[in-house]
């Protein structure tokens, strides 16, 4: 398997100790290295602010999962949480989930958005999970379903109700937050559970530019395509996957949301930019969500750029749209 030279030499600087042996990072995608890419097309794209606002209690680096033996040592998984100085009493949260190609970015990325939502009287909970350089898929799926069993049975101690958890994700985090809401209640893709009992089941999904499918004939097409132009490295999704379609088709099955619908998966709300690779599947899994009973809406936010979210203007249609959605579905 063969990777880039910038990502070869972000794994060599980024090599960080995590309660053992150094745990490899991808630290290619950052707010900076976004901005960078963007700054000379688009002058009118300002980036958003990482730092906690004044009147936004943050707790910084909760451990909610604790893994005794990987490659690397034992192995911590932490959150932080965002909650307005002015909300009182118990609230619904949302989990949120930053993208990166399942294999880059963290989530500082999400402290914006997340500040957006403690404003609006959540609290918010960015999470890390495991990427590509330490483990490839099921982990992370089940790092987040892990992080919703935690919030479940430990939330009330940070003023959260339990009976209202939402995920959110950008880009292949908005593509994780969809299959984990999505399979709400199924066994396959839960997990270890250890002795904690409690499903991995959330009531609302917000998806900024992710997809909810991997086999469709575009991507399938693509993948193959990518991996020819770059003579023979892998691209991100098949790394993540664990192979090529031909050679990893259980994990491409599985990790597409769209196959897994029941009237059990979560309200999503779709947020996208005007790129259409963005949206693979949501066109054809909206019918599916609604013959299953199951309520959903789109918004375009009218981006010509992926990580919208972190750039104003786009940042705060985003926010209002994704707080508007979770006042309609936990607040009813």
């Amino acid at each position: 398997m063969r990777i880039s030279l910038l990502s070869a030499l972000s794994l060599l600087i980024a090599l960080q100790a995590s309660g053992g042996d150094a745990v490899p990072r991808d630290t290619s995608f950052t707010l900076h290295s976004a901005y960078r890419k963007i700054e000379k097309k688009y002058l009118y794209a300002r980036p958003v602010s990482q730092s906690t606002p004044r009147g936004i209690t943050k707790v910084s680096d909760v451990v909610y999962k604790h893994i005794d033996s990987t490659q690397f040592g034992p192995r911590d998984l932490h959150l932080d949480i965002f909650r307005a100085d002015t909300v009182t009493g118990f609230v619904p949260a949302v989990i949120m989930i930053h993208g990166g190609g399942w294999n880059s970015g963290d989530r500082s990325l999400q402290y914006p958005l997340a500040a957006a939502l403690a404003r609006r009287g959540y609290v918010a909970v960015p999470v890390e999970y495991r990427l590509t350089p330490e483990a490839a898929y099921p982990a992370g799926l089940h790092d987040i379903k892990a992080a919703v069993r935690w919030l479940h049975d430990h939330g009330t101690a940070y003023g959260i109700d339990t009976t209202r958890i939402a995920l959110s994700g950008c880009s292949a985090g908005g593509q994780l937050a969809a299959l984990a809401g999505i399979t709400n209640g199924s066994e396959r893709h839960e997990g270890p559970m250890g002795d904690d009992e409690t499903p991995a089941n959330v009531s609302a999904v917000i998806c900024i530019d992710g997809i909810t499918t991997f086999v469709s004939d575009y991507n399938i097409a693509d993948v193959y395509e990518r991996r020819e132009k770059h003579q023979g490295q892998l691209p991100v999704n098949a790394l993540w996957l664990g192979g090529m379609p031909d050679e990893a088709d259980e994990h491409w099955q599985e990790a597409s949301a769209i196959n897994w619908v029941t009237p059990a998966s979560a309200p999503v709300c779709f947020i996208n930019s005007d790129l259409p690779r963005y949206r693979d599947g949501r066109d054809e899994i909206r019918p599916l969500l609604h013959d299953a009973g199951v309520y959903t809406e789109v918004h375009s936010v009218g981006s010509p750029i992926h990580p919208f979210w972190l750039f104003y203007p786009w940042y705060s249609t985003t926010a209002i749209h994704a707080a508007n959605f979770l006042d309609k579905i936990l607040k009813k």
